[in-house]
């Protein structure tokens, strides 16, 4: 019993603090989403942002450890990132499109090419 009170009271004790760092300005983002997100870049002693757009073929979800998994086609090679949403490295996210999506996480998307590749959009 004891051993539980200790780890619950840590526990809030890690949320207040991690409070703090996350971001409100957040859209929702959901599995299927088409996004463009703004990654701030060091080159050098140079900063600069770099677009990146994709779908969102997962999201996993943990307070301010929270993550996405972006998809792109470039040059017909799959290309896959993970980005953390609340790291102050991302600037910005954006929202071109919605998507019709019956999964949680769109794996799939990883086998199929062209035009298979397509999701339904979704209009709201």
């Amino acid at each position: 019993m004891k051993i539980y009170m200790k780890i619950k009271h840590s526990n809030t004790i890690i949320r207040s603090i991690e409070k703090q760092f996350i971001k409100d300005e957040m859209p929702f983002l959901e599995v299927g989403d088409s996004i463009q997100i703004n990654v701030l870049i060091k080159e050098g002693n140079k900063e600069r942002i770099q677009i990146s757009e994709g779908v969102i073929i997962s999201i996993n979800s943990n307070h301010l450890n929270t993550t996405i998994t972006i998809r792109k086609v470039l040059q017909s090679i799959g290309v896959e990132r993970v980005y953390l949403i609340h790291s102050p490295r991302i600037t910005n996210i954006k929202i071109t499109k919605k998507a019709k999506v019956r999964r949680a996480k769109l794996y799939y998307l990883r086998g199929r090419s062209g035009k298979a590749t397509r999701l339904k959009q979704r209009f709201n």
